[in-house]
């Protein structure tokens, strides 16, 4: 396990890892792995922001109202402003 990765993600990073050994490095490879990507970014923003997480999921879940879209739109934006305060300032 990495120290960057929360306990809660180290299985989907492991599996990851697994992945880019045993496929080329290159756009083929990249796309192979590409679903254990995702999973990775979404496990670790969910554990650094989980509430605002939560709040995307369940908000942008399918189009609705627009008073829905407008609670979609605020949800991602707290979401964008709660992943920038953790990014590394380096």
């Amino acid at each position: 396990m990495s120290s960057e990765v929360p306990a809660e993600c180290d299985r989907i990073y492991e599996a990851l890892v697994r992945c880019h050994t045993r496929v080329r490095s290159g756009p083929s490879g990249e796309s192979a792995c590409r679903h254990l990507n995702r999973s990775l970014a979404e496990c670790m923003i969910a554990f650094v922001c989980p509430e605002e997480s939560a709040a995307v999921k369940t908000l942008c879940a399918n189009k609705g109202t627009a008073l829905k879209r407008s609670q979609c739109q605020q949800a991602q934006i707290s979401l964008a402003t709660c992943i920038s305060y953790h990014q590394d300032p380096h």
